[in-house]
């Protein structure tokens, strides 16, 4: 696939570059411009993404980086088997945790909700940093949902996470989810009050919690005129005749 000539390779982290160094020179150069444009791509143009990470992964499938490149150009598309074998081979390479919730989310992807929650409860999730904690949180409340289970989705949210007033890069996430679970069991009120705090929290938009607030404010307000229909001046004549 085509590079455009303003990719060099020089673009990705450094401990990435590092992993690369164990390839021959040009070899690695080839390798890090497809790993930029996965990158590049994976959010605008996911299947381009994959593309890229395909040719990556051709050229250099023994770089951890590459198979936890492509695990995650493979999830984009929601290739889930795929991208769980590329997240397995990355983590037996690379020895650590921090993929645990991905793997989760893609037994999801493949309709074992079950697995998904044996995995939460495991003890590679007390390995995970506080990202990765709720990342976890957020894909069993997926599969507690999945299961129909939607009191035990908005209690397994339910966090100090959650109540914190403090804004973490995770925190318009974990609000939205709890707000959506409190929809889908009828407590709209509830929800409204967290889609609010979501859309406060959400500085870079990562959310569409300002358009589900809309939707609700629509809803009350078409339900108060409903409520509150005034009897029209012709209605009280035509009552009094």
């Amino acid at each position: 696939m085509p590079i455009p000539e303003d990719v060099t390779g020089e673009e990705i982290d450094k401990d990435v570059r590092q992993e690369l160094q164990s390839l021959p020179k040009t070899l690695a150069e080839d390798v890090a411009k497809n790993l930029v444009m996965v990158a590049r791509l994976i959010d605008e143009d996911p299947e381009g993404a994959y593309g890229y990470s395909k040719v990556a992964l051709r050229l250099a499938s023994r770089v951890a980086a590459v198979r936890e490149a492509a695990g995650f150009a493979a999830y984009a598309n929601q290739k889930y088997s795929e991208a769980l074998a590329e997240f397995r081979a990355a983590r037996r390479m690379t020895g650590t945790v921090d993929l645990w919730p991905l793997m989760a989310d893609c037994e999801r992807g493949l309709g074992r909700p079950e697995k998904a929650l044996d995995m939460a409860g495991a003890a590679e999730v007390h390995k995970l940093d506080k990202a990765g904690q709720v990342e976890m949180r957020l894909v069993a409340a997926g599969a507690r949902r999945d299961m129909g289970q939607l009191d035990a989705a908005i209690v397994t949210l339910q966090s100090p996470e959650l109540a914190s007033n403090s804004v973490q890069p995770w925190t318009a996430r974990l609000r939205y989810a709890y707000a959506d679970a409190l929809l889908a069991a009828g407590r709209e009120r509830e929800a409204r009050e967290w889609f609010a705090k979501a859309v406060e929290s959400d500085k870079d938009g990562s959310t569409d919690a300002s358009d589900r607030l809309a939707e609700l404010d629509g809803v009350e307000f078409v339900d108060a005129l409903d409520e509150n229909e005034a009897v029209t001046p012709d209605d009280e004549g035509s009552e009094k005749e």
